[in-house]
Formats: C-alpha cells, structure tokens, sequence
C-alpha cells in the first residue's frame, strides 16, 4: 500500500506564497503575512501579528489611511472584493536602515474570507508596490510635457520669425513653410509643398539655383545662394537663401533646414553704389567742367547715401578716419562719436576684431572685399548693452588723383537671420 499522504501545513504554505498578503480579522486585526508582505513592510512578522493594521503601519497621510478602512468598510458591507486605486502610503524605515519613512506606492485588492455560514471571517489585503513604476510613470509624463513644450516653442519660433522658413526631408524635398513664406508667395502650405520651385525662380537664376541644391544634395554641405523669386505680385525679388542639414549620431541627415531673407533693396542699393564708384573712378583724371556741375554731383551722391536704406560710410586714409557716415551707420552706435575719428579710437573693438588687416589688405591690393553673415562686436553705446551683430557688406577702394585713398563700406545687418538659423539648429 502507498504510504500516506503528510499533511500539508498550510501555514507554512501560506507563508511562502510568491506575492505580498496579509490576512487580517474583520477588524483590521493582522493574523499573518506572507514572507514577501514582512520584505516590502519593512517590519518583522512577530512586531505585525496581532496589532491592528493601522497601528502595524502607521500612515503618514491621515486620507491615505481612511482610503484603506474605506475599501474594508466596502469588503464588509458588501462581502466582494474591493480594488483600490493608486495610494502613496509611507513605510517606517526599521532604525538600521536610517529610521523615518520611505515613500511607497500601491495597488491594493481586499477580498474577503467567509466561513461556513457566509460570515466574514478575514479580509485578505494583496499589494504590491509600484513606487518604481510610479516615479517611472512621472518622468515619462514629464519628458513627455517637456517635449510637447520644446515642441510648441520650436513652432512659434519658426512662426514669429521675421524671416522665411523651410525644411526639407533627407531626400530635399519640402514638407514645412512658415507664415513668412505664406505671405511672399501668397500661396497655401499645401501648394507651395507641392510646387516646383525651378519654376519660380528667376528664369536667370535657375540653372544655379538647380545645380547648387542638387550638389548641397549630393555632399551633404550646406547650400547659400543669392537668387531671384517670384513674389505674390510677380515681382522677382532678389533673397539670400541658406540650408544646412541636420545629421544623426551616426552622421546619416534626417532633415534639411533653411532660412531665406528679402535683400532685394540692399543688392540694388550696393549694385548702384559700386557702379557709381566705379565711374568716379574712371573720371578721376579729369576735371569737371565747371565748380556748379562738381557741387551738383557731390550733392546728389551725398543725397543718395544719407537716404540709402543700407549703411554706409567712407574711410579716408590709412587710418581710416570717418569722413562720412550715413544715419543707418550711425545708428549701429548710437551715441558714439565717429565722424572725423579713425576707426582704431572711434571702434577699437571693431578694429581689433581683424577688420582693420582687411582694410589695409583692400587698400593695398586694390581688390574689393565682400563678407558673408561676418559676426561684428558693437560696443555698449547710450544706455544699449554690448552685442554681437551679424553683417554682409563690401569694402570697396575709392581712387581720387590717381591714388587709393580710402575705402567706402557698404553694408546691410543679417543678425536676425543668423541668430534665427542658430535657434533652429540647436532646437532641431
């Protein structure tokens, strides 16, 4: 015959359950708890057994405690199962673990215990502690609110730019316009998406305007390109376009970036500018035919750059003294003193940037000198702090007796598009 079955202990059974329990009298009073409830209780079974719950584990949040007598008040009157929702219940830390209570959060389901009659005999709390998953459930929302802000950011920025805006995807062709472009156009976001920009542009400019962007394409290297388009009104309108790509990790683009600025009346303003210097320069060994004709052209080119929309000044001689400067030059230094005074002890920070090597390299060679997005430091002048600006502008030799006697600077200001093609890169 086979031997007879052990009896089983069911206590020790109970005990060694692969979950957090904890079986109690009706009246919260504890009974025993399994081996994982004593590791998450932080407290001894022989210091829990016959205590009240409340008094085993004092709540550190008199409304979390009142949570947990409701769901037994809801086991007892109705005799099913009560699921709690997420609580924050605090643990006191046993002395040698630093003592004070550790913040704890759980799920928890009372069931009840009948007995033969259907009286409630136990109540059965299960839990389990989710303070990791809670705090982990926190940061991920709130990585998730930061990125949604970064995101609402990077949108208004690229909407309340004063310039135009576009991407690309690594493939070039365009998925975004901001309102800038909505408006130079005067078309949808959808059909300019849809458009063909060759068709656009001046019928002058296409072909480098097509083999640019196609190489831009091709090496991955930022594109830059002074060209003309077509405007709502059908005016083509000279702009100055730049696009750089934004790489991955692993150097792979994944999505192009550009900006675009209206420099229409600053190239026909330097365009005009330079043809006229040049014809002074041609005319310098003759005479003008009489003082009246002299003073008249002298007025008319003073007229001209004072209300040129560009700044512009003259530098006279080898130490660049300021012989002339325009109302939109002297108003990149208010309330400095330039007229008359070399450039080194008007703007020493500007001369000591390396413009003034450029300027004797112009005046030596004779070659004009054109400078792309150059950053220029600007003095703190009449209360205005100091700044970094951005310029694009010519140094252009002007001849009078045969000699090159100074230089006549031309410029126009691209710090917002500078800083506006910054903010993108670094919130891309």
């Amino acid at each position: 015959m086979p031997a007879p079955a052990l009896p089983v202990d069911y206590q020790a059974l109970f005990r060694k359950l692969p979950e957090n329990f904890l079986l109690m009298r009706p009246d919260a009073t504890i009974v025993d708890n399994t081996d994982g409830h004593v590791a998450v209780g932080m407290k001894p079974r022989a210091e829990a057994v016959g205590q009240s719950l409340f008094d085993a584990y004092p709540s550190v949040d008199q409304n979390e405690g009142d949570k947990i007598f409701q769901s037994h008040e809801n086991v007892r009157r109705t005799l099913q199962p009560d699921v709690m929702p997420l609580i924050r219940y605090d643990l006191e830390r046993p002395a040698a673990q630093g003592g004070g209570f550790e913040e704890s959060y759980w799920q928890a389901t009372h069931y009840p215990i009948l007995d033969d009659d259907g009286q409630l005999e136990y109540i059965l709390q299960r839990t389990q502690n989710v303070t990791e998953a809670h705090r982990a459930a926190l940061l991920a929302a709130e990585t998730q609110r930061a990125l949604d802000e970064m995101n609402r950011r990077t949108r208004f920025i690229l909407e309340s730019l004063p310039v135009m805006v576009w991407t690309n995807r690594p493939d070039g062709t365009p998925d975004y316009f901001n309102p800038r472009w909505l408006e130079f156009t005067g078309e949808t976001a959808a059909a300019l998406v849809a458009s063909n920009w060759g068709e656009r542009a001046h019928p002058d400019d296409r072909t480098a305007l097509a083999a640019g962007w196609a190489h831009a394409l091709a090496t991955g290297q930022e594109f830059q390109l002074e060209y003309r388009l077509r405007r709502h009104d059908g005016q083509f309108r000279w702009l100055l376009i730049r696009a750089a790509p934004r790489r991955e990790a692993d150097g792979r683009i994944s999505m192009w970036v550009g900006t675009a600025v209206d420099i229409n009346e600053q190239r026909e303003m330097v365009a005009e500018l330079l043809a006229n210097n040049e014809l002074q320069a041609s005319l310098s060994d003759q005479a003008y035919q009489s003082a009246e004709l002299a003073q008249q052209q002298r007025s008319a080119y003073y007229n001209l750059f004072m209300q040129a929309p560009a700044p512009i000044c003259i530098l006279r001689g080898p130490e660049y003294r300021y012989e002339f400067v325009n109302p939109r030059y002297q108003s990149l230094f208010p309330g400095l003193e330039l007229l008359g005074r070399p450039l080194a002890e008007a703007l020493p920070e500007v001369a000591a940037s390396g413009f003034a090597q450029i300027l004797d390299d112009v005046l030596a060679t004779g070659q004009p000198f054109h400078g792309q997005e150059m950053p220029v430091p600007m003095p703190a002048a009449a209360g205005a702090p100091a700044r970094t600006g951005y310029f694009t502008f010519t140094y252009q030799p002007f001849i009078e007796a045969g000699e090159r006697d100074g230089i006549a600077v031309f410029a126009f200001e691209v710090t917002d598009l500078v800083l506006a093609r910054q903010a993108l890169e670094k919130n891309a």
